[in-house]
């Protein structure tokens, strides 16, 4: 799957405070990790995140040869639109 950079800090900044550790313990990863999927660059002991990033307009485009964790971050951003619906 391709996304912009930007699209993908984006998704990342609308979480609610404490999804990076939901979904690190949901997909049994560190923090780190998930953080590292969404843009940071600190070292991690963690698992490799497989993603490439190319050069392009917003930020470059990133290559996410696997969406689990970008599939729970928007699993959780709809359980936030659903609540405030309700």
């Amino acid at each position: 799957m391709n996304i912009t950079f930007s699209e993908l800090r984006r998704i990342k900044h609308q979480l609610p405070t404490g999804s990076v550790s939901r979904i690190a313990k949901e997909l049994n990863l560190t923090e780190q990790t998930v953080r590292n999927y969404f843009g940071a660059k600190k070292y991690d002991q963690g698992q490799i995140v497989d993603k490439h990033v190319r050069p392009g307009p917003h930020g470059g485009y990133v290559n996410l040869s696997d969406t689990t964790i970008l599939d729970s971050a928007n699993r959780i951003l709809n359980e936030v639109h659903a609540a405030s619906l309700s």
